[in-house]
């Protein structure tokens, strides 16, 4: 049975990649470009994802062959989403950065730099669950306490773009100009 589409999401994405091989870090081709090249190499519409945060990131993903996008970082903040108190903060907080880690479950994913991946990315194995399992009493603790440091705080690239407000608005301001 052949797809009817193909959602493509690109490294700039928040939280868990969609990877088959969790050892491999994916590589960080810009989404416009993975959507041209997917595009073309299937004739299949492609829903574009990762690092849309803008107006013109959207335009681009348009442009470049996608028949549809999908956001996620970028309705962090809104009214309507259940983001906690402590990643609320941590997403508008001035030093705050993101990295591609899997310290916390043992997947491949971008959050926010915490001292906590900081310190075990590198020794985290690929080992999802298991490392999930392991690591969630330590969440669950950070979160109880406000303790930024020690939570899972996924977000994209484009976390500095994501605005509070309702989710409406905040949809409304990523159509492009063109299409308004």
């Amino acid at each position: 049975m052949e797809p009817d589409g193909l959602v493509v999401q690109s490294a700039a994405a928040g939280g868990h990649r969609g990877t088959f091989d969790q050892r491999r870090t994916p590589d960080a081709t810009a989404l416009p470009d993975l959507v041209r090249a997917v595009v073309t190499a299937t004739g299949l519409p492609v829903v574009g994802a990762g690092g849309l945060a803008t107006a013109d990131q959207v335009a681009a993903a348009l442009r470049a062959g996608a028949e549809a996008v999908q956001v996620g970082t970028a309705l962090l903040l809104a009214d309507e989403a259940a983001t906690k108190p402590t990643h609320r903060r941590s997403l508008t907080a001035p030093g705050a950065t993101t990295t591609t880690m899997r310290a916390y479950t043992g997947r491949v994913a971008r959050g926010i730099r915490t001292g906590f991946s900081d310190r075990y990315d590198d020794a985290a194995p690929p080992a999802y669950p298991a490392v999930h399992h392991l690591t969630a009493p330590l969440r669950r603790r950070a979160a109880a306490h406000d303790d930024a440091d020690h939570l899972h705080l996924w977000a994209g690239t484009g976390h500095r773009s994501a605005k509070p407000g309702p989710v409406a608005e905040l949809l409304a301001a990523l159509v492009p100009r063109a299409a308004r």
